[in-house]
């Protein structure tokens, strides 16, 4: 298997919404790992940089809290599952501390696509176009792309 060094495809079809799609060259159950144990998470969420888990819960109703470390600063993650059907999808919000209380809802399918590939779809939910907007001009779209390949790394590893 080769590494998959493409960008997410990221799009704003919708006035409130952030779709986003991304391929990884693993199988589904290995992706599906990376984001449910905390301790593959923790390896490539927030683009790989030292990520201190305050909380994880990873259940209906669950509590997730993270903060990352990079460049001297930090930034803080955090959200509660709505919903987990192991190795098909996970629904969660999620809120940036550089947002405070403009809270998205985020729907992450796990696309098996028969060829020991896995395509992530990831819908996130906002209130209003300007929450939307706000957090497309966040630098969203290049943090995302960076803990992609910190994922992609990951996956590349054998984990």
């Amino acid at each position: 298997m080769g590494t998959t060094t493409n960008d997410a495809v990221v799009t704003a079809d919708t006035d409130r919404e952030i779709h986003v799609e991304r391929i990884f060259d693993a199988p589904r159950e290995r992706v599906w790992a990376a984001y449910s144990r905390i301790e593959l998470l923790t390896q490539w969420w927030g683009r790989g940089n030292r990520l201190d888990v305050e909380r994880w819960e990873f259940r209906r109703g669950g509590h997730w809290r993270f903060v990352e470390h990079s460049d001297g600063e930090t930034n803080g993650f955090e959200g509660r599952f709505r919903e987990i059907t192991p190795q098909e999808r996970m629904v969660y919000s999620f809120e940036w501390d550089g947002m405070p209380a403009y809270v998205a809802v985020d729907n992450v399918s796990f696309v098996d696509l028969g060829d020991g590939r896995t395509k992530v779809v990831t819908d996130s939910q906002f209130h209003t176009s300007q929450e939307r907007d706000g957090m497309l001009q966040s630098g969203m779209e290049t943090g995302l792309n960076a803990s992609y390949r910190a994922l992609d790394a990951l996956l590349a590893a054998g984990s």
